[in-house]
């Protein structure tokens, strides 16, 4: 990014839920780290390029310590030689905040990096804000934004969202990868403009690409809702537009914002036990029984346990021509507050069967000792109760005042009402007598996807290329039938959300990833793959909406 062309600013977020967990374990180490590491050895590599070209860096690693990364910081620029104004925000981190809690932080806005940077930074590390402010901070500060310029600050958000991500806004993770070079796919960036508006493009020369699909799967990700609430801003995703704007750009515009909610998020992860797992290899025939006969088997060392879950999975092929292929996975997951129960004993004992279980008895890897796990969950707290503090390149310590709340007008009426479809039938209403040609397909012939994990929820964004597949896909896919194609979710709560000027819907499916990814024993414990198990499934689509198959998608 900085060798690749003109920029500003350059921002890294490195702050995911599980990160929060991992980092919260650091401190408990060493009360000196919390801090991403990583942010220090890349910045190594181009701190004198940052200097020579004027690049302002954002970035979220500080973590749980962002004033000792500061420090680190100034103690590289020191010993590179390289002179630097660095500055960090504080005041997420709410602990102590409730027992058995290891970490506690408030999702903050960008109001205190735009005052680093209005202070003359170089560099701002921050904890844990919300990812977006690492671009609506800067651009706040670039064109000398108010408060309640919700236009363009929920324009700057819509923009870092898009940016988050990196690589997913440039073909990476992308549905319809197939139609570009995705080999080594270059970073996005964001041309802003002083309405809040932006071109999401990338630097000449560099891989993948910018469509309007690739920027549309990125804003469906880990999105809930309509409006997309953040602590400077409430960014209104039914707004947003998006226009091809030449080769590897896509304009955004349109984005309308509301006043922030009075309350800020607060993420907090707890040390929930110790969990273990042991993978047995069921070849051939028989496969149901010889599951069977392992679980009956074990059955007794599992009563003490406080949770226990099999999952069988049959990769295993008829005639198979390699014993791969000709073999089923038998997976055992098991939590419990104590390491004792769920540990080595437990795995040494699964293991010690192989002379006398099912023919053909082996497991993936040996016994091994249990594993701490964490809980994610997440509240909120009222904003003004949030000490947010800018710390200044000088020490100056300048409170960042939270952005008013203020009221919010009600949603639109959808204009088009979804009907529902009985969902045992999987049936599109094009398949009726009369109707249009329908040809039983992957709903993946015609739309593209996006899944990913929020704590315990997950978010599948579908979306399609035309109008017309626009108008069947909305009346077709209601939330019954999206529960009757991922029986996974059916006893689940599940939310659609419209979003006509992107041609999508956004689903959130509840619960099904229980205390969140530090957690999970789901094959796919963050949702990642989610929608592509949903592109996978064959419903009735209009024969004049498949694309012709010798163009191909």
């Amino acid at each position: 990014m900085l060798t690749g062309g003109p920029l500003d600013v350059l921002t890294g977020d490195y702050l995911a839920e599980l990160t929060m967990l991992i980092l919260g374990r650091d401190r408990l180490k060493n009360p000196d780290l919390g801090y991403a590491k990583t942010f220090l050895r890349q910045l190594e590599d181009g701190l004198g390029l940052v200097h020579e070209r004027g690049v302002r860096i954002v970035a979220n690693a500080g973590g749980l310590n962002p004033a000792g990364l500061a420090a680190a910081v100034r103690e590289l620029a020191a010993k590179l030689g390289v002179p630097l104004c660095v500055a960090h925000v504080e005041g997420d981190d709410l602990m102590p905040y409730a027992q058995g809690a290891l970490t506690a932080n408030a999702y903050l806005g960008g109001a205190g990096i735009t005052a680093c940077l209005r202070a003359g930074a170089d560099v701002v590390v921050t904890g844990r804000v919300t990812d977006a402010a690492l671009v609506s901070g800067p651009a706040a500060w670039w064109f000398d934004w108010a408060p309640d310029d919700h236009d363009r600050l929920a324009g700057a958000v819509v923009a870092g969202h898009v940016l988050e991500c990196g690589t997913q806004a440039t073909g990476g993770n992308y549905a319809f990868f197939t139609r570009h070079d995705v080999t080594r796919p270059g970073f996005p960036l964001a041309e802003i403009s002083a309405d809040g508006s932006s071109v999401i493009t990338k630097h000449p020369g560099t891989g993948g690409a910018v469509t309007t699909g690739t920027v549309t799967a990125q804003l469906l990700y880990e999105t809930q809702g309509v409006r997309y609430l953040g602590p400077d801003v409430t960014a209104r995703l039914d707004t947003v537009r998006l226009t091809g704007a030449g080769r590897d750009r896509v304009a955004v515009t349109g984005v309308r914002g509301e006043p922030p909610p009075s309350s800020l998020k607060v993420g907090v992860t707890r040390i929930g036990g110790w969990r273990n797992e042991v993978v047995f290899v069921l070849t051939g025939l028989d496969v149901e029984a010889k599951a069977a006969l392992v679980r009956t088997q074990l059955s007794e060392l599992l009563e003490g346990v406080a949770s226990a879950d099999w999952t069988l999975s049959h990769t295993d092929h008829e005639d198979a021509a390699t014993e791969e292929t000709a073999s089923a996975l038998l997976r055992l997951v098991v939590r419990d507050p104590s390491p004792d129960r769920v540990g080595r004993a437990l795995t040494s004992a699964a293991v010690e069967l192989a002379l006398g279980s099912y023919p053909g008895f082996h497991v993936t890897a040996p016994p091994g000792p249990a594993q701490p796990y964490g809980v994610f969950s997440a509240g909120t707290v009222p904003a003004a109760s949030v000490a947010h503090v800018a710390v200044l390149p000088d020490g100056t310590r300048a409170p960042v005042c939270q952005a008013p709340p203020g009221p919010r007008p009600a949603l639109p009426a959808p204009e088009v009402p979804a009907p529902e479809v009985p969902a045992p039938e999987v049936r599109a209403p094009g398949a009726a007598a009369g109707a249009a040609a329908t040809r039983r397909v992957p709903l993946g012939a015609v739309a593209g996807a996006r899944s990913g994990d929020k704590g315990g929820d997950a978010n599948v964004g579908v979306w399609v290329e035309s109008d017309a597949a626009w108008q069947w896909l909305r009346a077709t896919l209601t939330t019954a039938v999206f529960k009757a194609l991922l029986p996974e979710t059916s006893g689940l709560r599940v939310t659609r959300h419209d979003l006509p000027n992107l041609r999508a819907l956004n689903f959130t499916v509840s619960g099904i990833l229980g205390d969140g990814v530090a957690s999970g024993h789901r094959f796919d414990p963050q949702a990642k793959a989610l929608g592509e198990w949903l592109r996978a499934r064959h419903l009735d689509i209009p024969v004049h909406l498949l694309p012709d198959p010798e163009v191909g998608p």
